[in-house]
């Protein structure tokens, strides 16, 4: 994947857990600003703690401008298409798991263009997908969905996992991108429609 189709991925998944953090938000009531803020975070977080890890400072949330302002586009979008996007089944559910299944394979890509080692490239892949949205939950007073609905942090771990091992092979990148992604999105899918668990140990 090229630098250009890897910025192309973050900031898909970028705008699709933005619109993800508005609709959280809007539930809990928040003004403007406090929307504005957790469509941030919830974009971006996951993104700034990979960078961080990685090294790649200033995290490219702060650096690069298209960071700033996918979020607040994203705002705009969803509150005025509000209506449309609410006549949605789950709308939260679905752009979050759409931004977990790009993030999943972006987060991973670009921990191996950095140097890292295929464990913690996909280990990158899957905190750059969880980040935002337990930053998000936390803020808002939620449980974290990584820690209490379906599959969720697992769906990640296999997309980047898909993203890691493609990369050694002879597959263009943006197949092996698309893959993971869509293998992440369609497990998280189906274990929030058909309610797949992890074991609970109560």
């Amino acid at each position: 994947m090229n630098h250009i189709l890897l910025v192309i991925f973050d900031l898909l998944g970028t705008f699709a857990f933005a619109v993800s953090g508005v609709l959280a938000a809007k539930q809990k009531r928040l003004d403007l600003f406090g929307i504005t803020f957790i469509a941030f975070v919830t974009a971006c977080g996951g993104g700034i703690f990979r960078d961080l890890s990685l090294g790649a400072t200033p995290p490219a949330a702060f650096d690069d401008w298209r960071y700033m302002t996918v979020p607040v586009v994203a705002v705009a979008f969803t509150l005025i298409f509000r209506r449309y996007i609410e006549r949605l089944s789950f709308p939260i559910f679905l752009f979050d798991a759409i931004g977990l299944g790009v993030f999943a394979v972006s987060g991973a890509h670009k921990a191996l263009v950095w140097g890292a080692s295929p464990q913690m490239a996909v280990f990158m892949g899957m905190l750059t997908s969880i980040g935002g949205g337990m930053i998000r939950d936390i803020m808002l007073n939620r449980t974290p969905d990584v820690l209490s609905k379906e599959i969720y942090g697992l769906a990640a771990l296999v997309g980047a996992t898909i993203m890691t091992l493609g990369s050694y092979t002879n597959m263009h990148n943006i197949v092996v991108a698309a893959i993971g992604a869509s293998v992440a999105f369609i497990i998280r899918f189906l274990s929030f429609h058909r309610g797949w668990e992890l074991p609970r140990f109560l």
